[in-house]
């Protein structure tokens, strides 16, 4: 798929970005302008230093844009405050990391429980849905496992189903399987896949590997805080 779907409801909407850093300045995203469709995978590829990280931090409003705008489901993230930009990543936003940032004295399941604890207040219903997510990644049998007796790619898996915990309508993964070997990788982005098309997310993920960009709907190449072509 070479371009967004516009028979699609709009995702994210991102228009005339910029951000530069000091000293420099640096600029890390020039005047850069991008649609997602909702439902649609999304790779952005390109080399280390073109603003890929940066603008996926942008869309996760944890960096604040110097120009420009950006909506996500029809909400304009430029315009939130502190708070609302906490509530925004506590309830819509799902979150995969290359090194996975899993609570290591927490075990699996309780890993998976971390982001409903300000969410979910009844301690049942927050287990059965932790415990079903990680059947769902199926690590179901390494439920009360800490993460530093998992292999790289269980711990992804427990990532993952910890980026579900709260039924985001976006998840956003920065180099999910960066640290993972090619075979591992791939069952993780097919894993990611699958849960696109079983819970109706929307998924962008920020990668160098060709083999990523050919599982995606889409692929977005950038280039010097542009997108390339």
């Amino acid at each position: 798929m070479n371009s967004a779907d516009t028979s699609r409801d709009t995702a994210v909407r991102v228009r005339n970005l910029r951000r530069t850093f000091e000293p420099g300045p640096v600029v890390a995203l020039d005047d850069l302008s991008l649609d997602v469709a909702a439902g649609e995978f999304v790779a952005i590829c390109g080399p280390s230093g073109c603003g890929k990280s940066t603008l996926l931090n942008m869309i996760t409003c944890i960096d604040r844009p110097d120009g420009g705008t950006i909506d996500v489901f029809g909400r304009s993230l430029t315009r939130m405050n502190g708070a609302e930009a906490d509530a925004y990543r506590a309830n819509d936003v799902g979150l995969v990391f290359q090194l996975h940032n899993l609570l290591p004295h927490l075990t699996a399941i309780e890993n998976v429980q971390v982001p409903m604890l300000g969410i979910a207040s009844d301690r049942a219903e927050r287990v059965r849905r932790a415990e079903e997510l990680l059947d769902r990644v199926g690590m179901s049998h390494r439920l009360h496992s800490l993460p530093t007796t998992l292999s790289g790619g269980e711990r992804q898996r427990v990532a993952v189903a910890r980026a579900m915990a709260n039924k985001p309508r976006l998840i956003l993964a920065d180099e999910p399987t960066g640290a993972l070997d090619s075979i591992t990788g791939e069952r993780l982005l097919g894993l990611l896949v699958d849960l696109r098309d079983t819970m109706q997310v929307t998924l962008i993920v920020v990668t160098h590997e060709q083999g990523v960009a050919m599982m995606a709907d889409r692929t977005i190449r950038m280039l010097d805080g542009r997108i390339d072509g």
